[in-house]
């Protein structure tokens, strides 16, 4: 079995029966949710089930749920969150622990709703200029220190039974725009960015997931990095990372062009998988077209991400919780 090339969304809290047609014909490799697919547990549950049965398979299914601002489950489905980077500072030399304990529960909430995914951690480089859509959402400002926060929350989720999805790869820290909105530009050299934001991602080439970034880095390509052959080669070569590379949205706004064509453009540049969020069943239907199948590449990095899954490892929550506040001073939560 190949699968499609595509993860895809479903326009609300069920599937109609022409998504379950259309995905029963397209097999993309995965779904993702939003806040419109959520309401109550039983709700996720019966979702998530229903995407199953549409592919006839264990398919991954993936969310946001970074904590803070970006957390598609609120409560009470799940606990609410500081923003990671004041989560950081509050824990202060404890973060590493902290981090991997807030996704060891957040991985818990997933599993018990069919969620098997996360769009995490992020190993973005917080700089002065990052954009407010970003910053917050980052661990740090220094990559040695990024990437062990980043690895404390992959090994979270991977002790939970949900795989990470290292994001935004090779760096989205720099950009000084919002990429849901525009196109950011990197006039960074390469050296800087080898030295930076490139080695956090180094250090987690490992990870079986990545995603990523909508933005130009003007000493490498002309084109946004997703669409970018050079780029997606050095993600390869330089970063050396051989997980399932997905697009971020490929309508978000940063690209400009038909969605067809920007999938085309991002699969032939080096991409595995397109990612189409918040788009309309004919929209769906136009990026599935133009992804098609999975490369043989493709397929043997999904396959192996998929062999990444494991089941939960056993979690005493109380206990959990109680040496998180420790942590934290007290103050783990917002709601």
């Amino acid at each position: 079995m190949t699968f499609g090339a595509t993860i895809l969304d479903a326009e609300g809290l069920r599937l109609s029966r022409e998504e379950r047609a259309f995905f029963r014909d397209v097999d993309p490799f995965g779904f993702i949710l939003f806040s419109r697919n959520i309401d109550t547990p039983d709700q996720v549950r019966a979702l998530c089930n229903e995407f199953r049965a549409a592919v006839g398979r264990d398919c991954p299914v993936l969310i946001d749920q970074e904590g803070g601002r970006v957390q598609r489950l609120r409560a009470p489905l799940a606990r609410e969150w500081r923003p990671p980077l004041e989560h950081v500072a509050r824990a202060g030399d404890g973060a590493a622990r902290a981090m991997f304990l807030r996704y060891r529960l957040i991985a818990d909430e997933l599993r018990a709703l069919g969620i098997d995914t996360d769009c995490a951690p992020m190993a973005d480089l917080a700089f002065d200029g990052t954009h407010p859509f970003l910053r917050n959402r980052c661990y740090g400002t220094q990559a040695d220190r990024v990437a062990e926060l980043a690895r404390a929350v992959a090994d979270g989720l991977l002790a939970g039974g949900v795989l990470p999805v290292l994001k935004h790869i090779p760096g989205h820290g720099r950009a000084t725009q919002d990429s849901h909105f525009d196109l950011p530009h990197v006039a960074a050299d390469p050296e800087d960015l080898d030295d930076t934001d490139f080695a956090a991602f180094r250090a987690l080439n490992d990870l079986p997931m990545g995603m990523t970034a909508h933005l130009v880095y003007d000493a490498l390509d002309s084109e946004p990095a997703t669409l970018s052959a050079p780029v997606m080669g050095m993600i390869r070569d330089q970063i050396g990372f051989d997980g399932l590379i997905m697009t971020d949205d490929i309508s978000m706004k940063a690209l400009q062009g038909d969605l067809g064509d920007l999938s085309r453009a991002a699969l032939t540049a080096g991409c595995d998988v397109v990612l189409l969020c918040n788009g309309t069943l004919a929209e769906r239907v136009a990026v599935a077209d133009a992804a098609g199948a999975m490369t043989d590449a493709a397929q043997a990095r999904a396959e192996a991400a998929l062999a990444a899954r494991r089941a939960p490892e056993p979690l005493d929550i109380d206990a959990a919780e109680a040496e998180l506040s420790a942590l934290m001073g007290g103050e783990v939560y917002v709601g």
